[in-house]
């Protein structure tokens, strides 16, 4: 199969996605259990001061599995094992080009982090998440990232926006229901 196969060329009108990695690494069980989350930077254009989880752009050379590895060393300095693919989240701003957000759940052996260009790394027990803190959406996905089994199949949800600006979520029904 050549490159004209894949049908890019004809292709170039239709919504088109940039894919990102959101990653959230876990440490400890029971009550000591932990998430790490990225506390934006004050001078960040986007989520200053809000805790996200790490990750990034997946770049053109690697796949998703991947940059979700090479995003969580680089933000945190953690190697990390049982990298699991927990979700994907289509974005629709409105605008011609959308976000296709993979995300992943990680353990880590340590909390030991390196620090971060893009803001400072926190460690939070899971029964006390910040929810005030949390990236508008987090409230929502983060819960069900945790509640997601290692054995189950990934969820999926749309993101979108009303016309007051404000989020709104579609989970499939295929695994929750809405």
């Amino acid at each position: 199969m050549g490159r004209e196969d894949q049908g890019i060329t004809n292709s170039l009108q239709r919504w088109q996605t940039i894919p990102r990695a959101l990653c959230f690494v876990l440490h400890g069980a029971g009550a000591d259990a932990a998430v790490l989350l990225l506390r934006g930077a004050p001078t960040k254009r986007i989520w200053a001061n809000r805790l996200n989880g790490v990750g990034g752009h997946i770049e053109r050379d690697e796949d998703i599995h991947a940059a979700a590895l090479r995003e969580i060393h680089e933000e945190t300095g953690l190697q990390v094992t049982n990298l699991r693919l927990c979700g994907v989240v289509q974005i629709d701003s409105g605008a011609p080009i959308g976000i296709m957000m993979f995300v992943w759940t990680a353990l880590a052996a340590e909390r030991t982090t390196r620090p971060c260009a893009e803001g400072s790394l926190e460690w939070h027990a899971i029964h006390q998440l910040p929810t005030a803190d949390l990236v508008d959406d987090l409230a929502v996905l983060l819960p069900r990232v945790l509640a997601t089994q290692a054995s189950a199949a990934p969820f999926f949800a749309h993101y979108s926006y009303d016309e007051h600006d404000q989020l709104q979520i579609a989970w499939s029904s295929e695994n929750y229901s809405t």
